[in-house]
Protein backbone atom coordinates (compact mmCIF):
# COMPACT_ATOMS: atom_id res chain seq x y z
CA UNK A 1 0.00 0.00 0.00
CA UNK A 2 1.03 3.32 -0.99
CA UNK A 3 1.06 5.99 1.73
CA UNK A 4 -0.06 9.46 0.72
CA UNK A 5 2.57 11.20 1.66
CA UNK A 6 4.69 9.37 -0.75
CA UNK A 7 3.55 12.03 -2.71
CA UNK A 8 4.01 12.21 -6.65
CA UNK A 9 7.46 10.58 -6.56
CA UNK A 10 6.37 7.88 -5.12
CA UNK A 11 3.67 7.16 -7.15
CA UNK A 12 5.79 7.23 -9.92
CA UNK A 13 8.27 4.89 -7.90
CA UNK A 14 5.46 2.35 -7.37
CA UNK A 15 4.26 1.94 -11.26
CA UNK A 16 8.19 1.70 -11.85
CA UNK A 17 8.43 -1.32 -9.98
CA UNK A 18 6.34 -3.33 -12.77
CA UNK A 19 9.40 -2.36 -15.32
CA UNK A 20 12.07 -3.98 -12.82
CA UNK A 21 10.24 -6.97 -12.20
CA UNK A 22 9.37 -7.47 -15.60
CA UNK A 23 13.57 -7.26 -15.61
CA UNK A 24 13.46 -10.17 -13.16
CA UNK A 25 11.46 -12.05 -15.57
CA UNK A 26 13.46 -11.74 -18.50
CA UNK A 27 16.55 -12.68 -16.84
CA UNK A 28 15.09 -16.23 -15.46
CA UNK A 29 13.71 -16.60 -19.62
CA UNK A 30 17.51 -15.72 -20.60
CA UNK A 31 18.93 -18.06 -17.82
CA UNK A 32 16.24 -21.00 -19.01
CA UNK A 33 17.51 -20.29 -22.59
CA UNK A 34 20.94 -20.57 -21.92
CA UNK A 35 20.73 -23.58 -20.24
CA UNK A 36 18.90 -25.10 -23.39
CA UNK A 37 21.51 -23.67 -25.68
CA UNK A 38 24.24 -24.77 -23.22
CA UNK A 39 23.02 -28.50 -22.76
CA UNK A 40 20.78 -28.94 -25.66
CA UNK A 41 22.59 -27.31 -28.87
CA UNK A 42 26.06 -27.36 -27.20
CA UNK A 43 25.85 -23.53 -28.26
CA UNK A 44 26.39 -21.35 -25.00
CA UNK A 45 26.10 -17.70 -25.29
CA UNK A 46 28.90 -15.48 -23.99
CA UNK A 47 26.01 -12.57 -22.79
CA UNK A 48 23.41 -14.28 -21.24
CA UNK A 49 24.64 -14.65 -17.18
CA UNK A 50 26.07 -11.39 -17.23
CA UNK A 51 23.03 -9.87 -19.06
CA UNK A 52 20.65 -11.57 -16.46
CA UNK A 53 22.89 -10.58 -13.34
CA UNK A 54 22.63 -7.24 -14.64
CA UNK A 55 18.85 -7.08 -14.37
CA UNK A 56 18.79 -8.84 -11.14
CA UNK A 57 21.17 -6.53 -10.03
CA UNK A 58 19.05 -2.97 -11.11
CA UNK A 59 16.00 -4.68 -9.34
CA UNK A 60 17.84 -5.25 -6.14
CA UNK A 61 18.90 -1.66 -6.32
CA UNK A 62 15.48 -0.48 -7.28
CA UNK A 63 13.77 -2.88 -4.44
CA UNK A 64 15.58 -0.36 -1.71
CA UNK A 65 13.71 2.59 -3.54
CA UNK A 66 10.26 0.90 -4.02
CA UNK A 67 10.25 -0.06 -0.50
CA UNK A 68 11.09 3.66 0.58
CA UNK A 69 8.14 4.95 -1.64
CA UNK A 70 5.58 2.30 0.07
CA UNK A 71 7.55 3.64 3.89
CA UNK A 72 8.18 -0.26 4.23
CA UNK A 73 11.39 0.21 5.60
CA UNK A 74 13.12 -1.36 7.77
CA UNK A 75 12.60 0.35 11.50
CA UNK A 76 12.07 -1.29 15.18
CA UNK A 77 8.14 -1.91 15.60
CA UNK A 78 8.16 -3.26 19.02
CA UNK A 79 9.44 0.29 20.06
CA UNK A 80 7.20 2.54 17.32
CA UNK A 81 4.34 0.58 17.98
CA UNK A 82 4.43 1.21 21.60
CA UNK A 83 4.37 4.98 20.99
CA UNK A 84 1.81 7.53 21.35
CA UNK A 85 0.03 8.74 18.00
CA UNK A 86 1.90 11.97 18.81
CA UNK A 87 5.03 10.54 19.18
CA UNK A 88 4.74 8.17 16.48
CA UNK A 89 4.09 11.23 14.14
CA UNK A 90 7.50 13.11 15.55
CA UNK A 91 9.67 9.78 15.14
CA UNK A 92 8.04 9.69 11.58
CA UNK A 93 9.38 13.50 11.13
CA UNK A 94 12.91 12.08 12.77
CA UNK A 95 12.93 9.03 10.93
CA UNK A 96 12.90 10.76 7.50
CA UNK A 97 15.15 13.21 8.20
CA UNK A 98 17.84 10.65 9.14
CA UNK A 99 16.75 8.59 6.50
CA UNK A 100 17.45 11.38 4.20
CA UNK A 101 20.40 12.38 5.70
CA UNK A 102 22.07 8.31 5.05
CA UNK A 103 20.69 8.44 1.65
CA UNK A 104 22.85 11.62 0.61
CA UNK A 105 26.24 10.25 2.18
CA UNK A 106 25.58 7.04 0.13
CA UNK A 107 24.78 8.78 -2.60
CA UNK A 108 28.33 10.66 -2.57
CA UNK A 109 29.38 7.42 -2.27
CA UNK A 110 27.94 6.32 -5.09
CA UNK A 111 29.27 9.38 -6.86
CA UNK A 112 32.76 8.25 -5.92
CA UNK A 113 32.41 4.81 -7.11
CA UNK A 114 30.91 6.60 -10.88
CA UNK A 115 33.62 8.90 -10.40
CA UNK A 116 36.57 5.79 -10.80
CA UNK A 117 34.11 3.98 -13.23
CA UNK A 118 33.23 6.85 -15.59
CA UNK A 119 36.50 8.70 -15.88
CA UNK A 120 40.17 8.07 -16.14
CA UNK A 121 42.07 9.80 -14.30
CA UNK A 122 42.92 12.34 -16.70
CA UNK A 123 39.18 12.87 -17.35
CA UNK A 124 38.56 10.84 -20.70
CA UNK A 125 35.01 8.84 -20.81
CA UNK A 126 36.30 5.14 -20.05
CA UNK A 127 33.90 2.88 -18.66
CA UNK A 128 34.73 0.05 -16.24
CA UNK A 129 34.10 -3.10 -18.34
CA UNK A 130 33.79 -6.53 -16.63
CA UNK A 131 36.73 -8.55 -17.97
CA UNK A 132 34.84 -11.04 -19.19
CA UNK A 133 35.16 -12.90 -23.04
CA UNK A 134 32.03 -10.56 -23.55
CA UNK A 135 33.08 -6.97 -21.92
CA UNK A 136 30.48 -5.14 -21.46
CA UNK A 137 30.53 -1.80 -19.39
CA UNK A 138 27.33 -3.30 -17.53
CA UNK A 139 29.43 -2.34 -13.88
CA UNK A 140 29.79 1.18 -14.98
CA UNK A 141 26.29 1.39 -15.85
CA UNK A 142 25.51 -0.54 -12.70
CA UNK A 143 27.12 2.21 -10.62
CA UNK A 144 25.71 5.24 -12.19
CA UNK A 145 22.15 3.38 -11.45
CA UNK A 146 22.80 3.27 -7.65
CA UNK A 147 23.94 6.36 -8.24
CA UNK A 148 20.48 7.82 -9.26
CA UNK A 149 18.96 6.03 -7.35
CA UNK A 150 20.22 6.95 -4.07
CA UNK A 151 19.33 10.56 -5.11
CA UNK A 152 15.49 9.88 -5.87
CA UNK A 153 15.82 8.03 -2.31
CA UNK A 154 17.19 11.03 -1.26
CA UNK A 155 14.64 13.03 -2.66
CA UNK A 156 11.90 10.51 -1.73
CA UNK A 157 12.84 10.72 2.11
CA UNK A 158 12.77 14.65 1.67
CA UNK A 159 8.85 14.71 0.57
CA UNK A 160 8.07 12.21 3.68
CA UNK A 161 9.86 14.70 5.91
CA UNK A 162 7.46 17.46 4.25
CA UNK A 163 4.44 15.56 4.42
CA UNK A 164 5.17 14.07 7.90
CA UNK A 165 5.99 17.78 9.28
CA UNK A 166 2.41 19.12 7.28
CA UNK A 167 0.55 15.60 8.91
CA UNK A 168 1.96 16.74 12.38
CA UNK A 169 1.70 20.74 12.15
CA UNK A 170 -2.13 19.77 11.62
CA UNK A 171 -2.60 17.42 14.30
CA UNK A 172 -4.22 14.89 11.52
CA UNK A 173 -4.22 10.65 12.83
Amino acid sequence: MLPPESGRLGRFIHQGGYLFAAGIVIAAVMLLMEVFLRYVLNKPTIWAHETSTFLCAIAFLYGGLFCVARDSHIRVVMIYDALPRRARQVFDVVISIISAIASAFFAYAAWLMVTKSVWTPGGEVRLERSGSAWNPAMPAYLKIALFVMMIIMCLQFVIFTVNYLRKLGKGAA
